[in-house]
């Protein structure tokens, strides 16, 4: 059985998520049958209430000027906004048929979302954890997930991957890796994020410190050298140089 992880009272201060969660059950009974129109209409209720989630976090902001906690309430919006949609899908459009171990996935959010801050208009890095390999209800509602995000406007990174693909790229890929030392459990299955975290540490970061800090600098290094040295620029890249 899907485990989702409720938020705490404060963390949905941007959005009503019980209004929303009751236009998104009125939108999927009117929509019975039409996967289409309903994955349209969870889209537009959804990007409505980020339009005016944002507009709060916007006033927040001019309120009490901390960019930090802004950053945080639009990171824990977001995650309600996914709980929500991810709900909407499994419990209208593809249910577990029969509840198999192959049919648990856990939703993580990696990269800079992963870290619990979202500045506005960035995008957000999503990974879907599987058990084992991907079957046609992950694939589906992976799918179905990320359709209704990229709607909403939303520029969403994403892969799908089991543990096994993930340390396994993790170890050969130095960005997998930074993106996985970041993540954070969204929703879903939990023990399965659980068993990813035990791994990562016992099988990948144990023990790899110094070499994990030298790649990085040398990432930055060479990152640096393609956009150039900022002070010399008119315009310089104000994100990677």
């Amino acid at each position: 059985m899907l485990d989702t992880q409720r938020p705490a009272p404060d963390a949905v201060a941007l959005i009503d998520s019980t209004a929303i969660a009751a236009d998104l059950k009125a939108a999927a009974a009117s929509n019975a049958g039409r996967e289409r129109e309903l994955r349209t209409a969870l889209a537009l209720r959804l990007k409505a209430a980020l339009t005016e989630g944002r507009a709060q976090a916007e006033q927040l902001l001019l309120k009490d000027r901390h960019g930090r906690r802004c950053a945080e309430r639009l990171c824990r919006m977001q995650d309600e906004v996914i709980r929500l949609l991810f709900e909407t899908i499994v419990g209208e459009l593809y249910p577990p048929q029969v509840p198999s171990q192959a049919e648990h996935m856990a939703v993580v959010a990696t990269g800079g979302y992963g870290r619990g801050l979202l500045a506005p208009g960035s995008d957000i890095d999503l990974l879907f954890l599987l058990p084992y390999k991907q079957t046609a209800w992950g694939e589906s509602v992976a799918e179905a997930l990320l359709y209704c995000l990229w709607d909403m406007g939303l520029k969403v990174g994403h892969a799908t991957r089991s543990v096994d693909e993930c340390i396994r790229q993790a170890k050969a890929d130095m960005t997998i890796r930074t993106a996985l030392l970041e993540s954070r459990y969204i929703l879903g299955d939990a023990k399965l994020y659980q068993e990813l975290t035990t791994r990562f540490d016992k099988e990948v970061a144990q023990g790899t410190a110094p070499q994990f800090v030298a790649a990085k600098l040398a990432e930055r290094e060479e990152r640096h050298r393609r956009a150039g040295q900022s002070r010399y620029l008119v315009e310089p890249n104000v994100k990677d140089g």
